[in-house]
């Protein structure tokens, strides 16, 4: 089966997360810190940005406050702590396109991202 590619999409931090994307016809840049992922900007032609709130290397939302403010136009996912409102008011108040719980269920997480995405049908033909 051909699946089209619709979307180019940096995943930063999302550990095991990450596999619930290669369901969906987007080309997944898999990176676990904000120092790799700035260079991946770089490099990679992106498309959308999902990233964990907290890395290792980039604590309070550095990374996502970083992009925000260098490409205002890509749309960007926050994961963050579950019921952590501080870190969702955060997030939602520098322009995240959606915020997801870490603890939010597989189904809702690739709903979530095929809607910010536009591939609301594809998720719809998966279920």
């Amino acid at each position: 089966m051909l699946v089209l590619v619709k979307a180019n999409v940096l995943a930063v931090g999302l550990e095991d997360r990450s596999s619930l994307l290669q369901e969906l016809p987007i080309r997944v840049v898999d990176i676990q810190s904000g120092f790799q992922a700035g260079r991946s900007l770089k490099n990679e032609n992106v498309n959308s940005i999902i990233s964990r709130w907290n890395l290792p290397d980039s604590p309070n939302g550095q990374f996502v406050r970083a992009v925000r403010n260098a490409k205002p136009y890509l749309p960007v996912i926050v994961v963050i702590d579950a019921a952590n409102t501080a870190q969702e008011i955060a997030a939602r108040s520098i322009g995240a396109s959606a915020v997801l719980s870490d603890d939010e269920s597989d189904e809702i997480f690739r709903r979530t991202i095929a809607g910010v995405l536009g591939i609301d049908d594809v998720v719809q033909n998966l279920a």
